[in-house]
């Protein structure tokens, strides 16, 4: 009974947060941004070249009070936070997404688009896996298109995914951390060909910063 007590309010008053942090957002369109990040547990989408893996499961004391997370992020000098995961929308964003913009911060949120959207968004990061399938409102919603590259077919992928955006989507391509320096010639081609592309680095790692 006490757990489904906790399921109930998830979304509602508690989330399950494997880290919650300031730093620099290091990817994609705001890269080199102050950021508040918040970090869901629980995804089942299972990349093999995950650098998280670690959020893939959900422990009983990692469920946090919405209200713990609004009260940290109201201390901080910061009108940004991004909200990643594991994958976020496994869970309902709505309160917490409200929440945050009550105190007039921006919200952005990085999903692999495998779950149905909640929360308001000033940004949507669609990032899809092979590893399962997006739905397809992503592509109708989607604020920039991030698909990481690990190895050559994984461009035309891209593209594939790249039709099927808004024509606002903003597009990058980032080579996956532990292959990049085989990989991102490839890319750097590809992208001289394909101008509509952008490359994203992970500039935190360059940084050495969370």
């Amino acid at each position: 009974m006490k757990q489904q007590k906790t399921a109930n309010k998830v979304g509602i008053e508690v989330l399950p947060v494997m880290e919650k942090f300031y730093s620099i957002q290091g990817e994609g369109f705001h890269q080199g941004k102050a950021a508040y990040f918040i970090r869901t547990a629980g995804c089942d989408v299972g990349c093999s070249w995950c650098d998280v893996k670690e959020s893939w499961e959900v422990e009983k004391e990692q469920f946090i009070k919405i209200d713990e997370i609004i009260e940290e992020l109201r201390s901080l000098p910061c009108s940004f936070s991004v909200i990643t995961g594991g994958e976020p929308l496994i869970y309902n964003m709505d309160v917490l997404t409200d929440r945050i913009h009550d105190l007039g911060v921006k919200t952005h949120l990085e999903t692999s688009g495998t779950y149905p959207l909640s929360g308001k968004w000033d940004w949507i990061c669609f990032s899809p896996k092979r590893f399962k399938k997006p739905l397809d409102i992503y592509y109708e919603f989607a604020s920039e298109l991030k698909v990481v590259i690990s190895r050559p077919n994984d461009l035309r992928w891209a593209q594939k995914h790249a039709e099927q955006v808004n024509e606002n989507c903003v597009l990058f391509l980032q080579p996956e951390w532990s292959v990049s320096d085989q990989i991102l010639p490839d890319i750097i081609d590809f992208v001289k060909e394909n101008p509509e592309w952008n490359i994203s680095l992970q500039l935190h790692k360059y940084l050495d910063v969370r």
